[in-house]
């Protein structure tokens, strides 16, 4: 039997995932949900619902925290660590306020939240604390006991979200055929946010050009960039891209898009490219949609071969990260001296999201941060 594993003052583990559809009906009504209070027409809903016609009405993203789910409830019993894992989503069923109810009937007062999205940005961090926050303002307006709910920092450089994500590059090189695959360039992929958002992403004094948001990424890359140049030899050229644009077209935003980066590429002369989603947890729409159909097929068009390397998903290596996780936050909350796990060069991110840390469009409550109205 393994050692007992000390998870005290924690009594739960919540995966908080974005949430999508699971058949044709579920499109909409989901559309509506992600973009309440914005005012979009049913009709335009329907348009971008489109991506998830494409494949029957159903988002892999519910799957695919089934899987994690599984993969963590797994690496914690094989382990010794006695923590029960739930799981509720934003924007569909499973509702995270329904969710937090179901924990505070089974007498889950310390709750530890993993978010499934690895980096410091407005939508990827405080929207998931204003998301908690409403959640426990519903749960206190019923008279039920309020647990206390603490976030996992960002792991976007802990080893075992990174090494998965290495072992796909290096596999997806391989595919690649072997007149072009010493050539190949690497273009890292991430969802592209407002530049406004970017600016101020991450703590204070960490708001400037890209914020958090982009030195995060880059650093990443370049992590992943130096191990596949270990593993094969050959130092492939690289670059950040962005994908999943959205909103007003006279707003800025990151970019090169990948499309764009293609036709860049193949105007240049490079041979062949493998897109790797760095910026994604699973291969949910976006990579299913933006890179496996939209980018493949620009690809395609320009004659440029390309491949797409695998997300994390419910990787063993990424459950044990969240079992590190887990442990580290737990002996910190116990007052001992721990050691965070990072690769790269900006070190572990903060466990405690201080004031002013990737600031709301519009001032609202966020739990689970240093400005939580839920102590």
């Amino acid at each position: 039997m393994p050692d007992v594993l000390d998870a005290s003052p924690y009594d739960a583990l919540l995966l908080l995932s974005f949430g999508g559809p699971e058949g044709p009906d579920d499109v909409v009504p989901f559309l509506e949900n992600v973009t309440r209070g914005r005012g979009i027409p049913k009709e335009r809903l329907k348009e971008v619902g489109q991506h998830y016609f494409l494949f029957g009405g159903v988002s892999p993203i519910n799957d695919q925290n089934r899987a994690l789910l599984d993969a963590l409830r797994k690496d914690f019993a094989e382990h010794g660590l006695d923590l029960p894992v739930y799981w509720g989503n934003r924007n569909w069923a499973p509702y995270l306020t329904d969710t937090l109810r179901e924990m505070v009937g089974d007498g889950r007062r310390r709750i530890l939240v993993l978010a499934t999205s690895a980096y410091a940005s407005y939508s990827g961090c405080r929207q998931y604390r204003e998301n908690l926050a409403d959640a426990l303002a519903a749960l206190d307006a019923e008279g039920l006991e309020l647990p206390k709910i603490d976030k996992l920092r960002h792991y976007f450089n802990h080893p075992g979200f990174v090494e998965p994500m290495v072992d796909g590059v290096v596999r997806s090189l391989a595919e690649l055929p072997e007149e072009v695959r010493d050539g190949a360039h690497l273009a890292f992929c991430t969802h592209s946010i407002p530049t406004s958002a970017a600016d101020g992403s991450g703590p204070v004094e960490e708001h400037g050009d890209g914020g958090a948001y982009v030195r995060q990424h880059l650093d990443v890359a370049q992590v992943i960039a130096d191990a596949v140049r270990e593993r094969t030899g050959v130092d492939h050229p690289w670059q950040l891209v962005y994908q999943s644009r959205s909103g007003a077209p006279h707003i800025p935003w990151l970019e090169p898009d990948i499309c764009d980066h293609l036709e860049e590429r193949q105007a240049a002369g490079v041979p062949a490219v493998v897109m790797a989603p760095i910026g994604f947890v699973s291969d949910h729409m976006e990579v299913l949609y933006d890179l496996d159909t939209e980018a493949t097929a620009k690809a395609e068009e320009l004659g440029l071969p390309v491949r797409r390397s695998a997300t994390v998903g419910a990787d063993p290596r990424f459950a044990a990260a969240v079992r590190d996780l887990v442990l580290e936050r737990a002996g910190d909350e116990r007052g001992q001296e721990v050691t965070p796990c990072a690769l790269g060069t900006l070190g572990a991110s903060h466990n405690l999201c201080p004031v002013g840390c990737c600031p709301a469009r519009a001032p609202r409550p966020a739990a689970a941060g240093a400005d939580s109205p839920y102590a």
